[in-house]
């Protein structure tokens, strides 16, 4: 295994394209560090963990207090069968894995999108996309179920039908204070909707995260460019963990997994293959931006409406 960007952690300052009027003086060694996790995830459900095990206790050692997996770290399965066949519930023996892992390297691990087989499998017998947040004791502090299922038939990628297997969810999450900020839970095809961004910031969220499987024609197109968009107009951090490479005969994912600061900057990028990137989260700034470019006292609710109908 190597790991990624592991030598370059210059990337972790990541804000000299701030005017220097908003520069940060506090020393970047003492502000939290994330590792945010590139991986090839394949139906084998136990060699997926050991391959995302060795990348959190990686971080571990350098340092990270909150590590993000991408979409799909337990599986990617080769049809919506094996989907449901390798599901687990969030009380199974996976998840009972991730939560020992927590408490051996004592971090917090953003598991960005669980196969789960919620409480009502036995009637619908589909299942949830389920981002589940645990802390440094393995506990689970919040559970967020994907709300916008990706059902797209995109020219030269094939055609993906998320509902064949899952479940909308029914809320979002309020953000979950953690060590290195206010975190919004999303996934994937969530980055396509500004509303839920903005929902999250608004309910205190400061950094946004989207753990996702994007496809090798989307991805190039569309990837960094919605990640930049969702943290300039949040004005939060986005991280973004990746699948990438080729899963199995049927799938392969973009990777590019990356952190963007609230300025739109990419402060830290994965490289090709599995492996993990670091970035240091500097809330200072943060609000020092939002403070100098206030626009969320801006805006005009009043004009706007309801932005969630679709179009006529």
């Amino acid at each position: 295994m190597t790991f990624g960007l592991r030598k370059r952690l210059s990337k972790e300052r990541g804000f000299s394209l701030m005017p220097r009027a908003m520069a940060i003086s506090s020393s970047s060694c003492k502000l939290p560090l994330v590792a945010v996790c590139q991986v090839t995830s394949t139906p084998d459900k136990q060699q997926n963990f050991k391959t995302c095990a060795e990348l959190v206790r990686e971080a571990a050692r350098l340092g990270a207090c909150l590590v993000f997996l991408p979409e799909a770290f337990d599986f990617i399965a080769r049809d919506p069968a094996e989907t449901l066949r390798l599901s687990e519930p969030l009380g199974g023996r996976l998840l009972e894995e991730y939560t020992r892992l927590a408490r051996e390297c004592g971090l917090w691990l953003s598991l960005g999108g669980f196969h789960e087989r919620g409480q009502d499998w036995e009637q619908t017998q589909k299942i949830y996309n389920c981002h589940v947040l645990l802390n440094s004791k393995g506990a689970v502090v919040a559970t967020y179920r994907k709300t916008h299922l990706c059902d797209v038939e995109i020219p030269g990628q094939g055609p993906m039908c998320e509902s064949n297997s899952t479940m909308p969810g029914p809320s979002l999450e309020s953000p979950v204070s953690t060590p290195a900020g206010k975190v919004g839970l999303a996934v994937c095809y969530d980055m396509r909707f500004p509303e839920l961004s903005l929902a999250l910031a608004q309910a205190g969220a400061e950094i946004l995260t989207y753990p996702s499987a994007f496809g090798s024609v989307t991805g190039p197109a569309h990837w960094e460019v919605l990640l930049r968009a969702r943290a300039i107009e949040t004005q939060c951090y986005v991280v973004a963990a990746a699948q990438c490479g080729r899963h199995h005969e049927k799938r392969a994912s973009y990777g590019h997994s990356m952190v963007v600061d609230p300025w739109g900057t990419v402060v830290a990028r994965c490289s090709e293959g599995p492996g993990l990137c670091l970035a240091r989260i500097d809330l200072s700034y943060l609000r020092q931006l939002r403070q100098h470019l206030p626009v969320f006292q801006h805006r005009r609710p009043d004009l706007y409406g309801n932005l969630g109908h679709p179009l006529s």
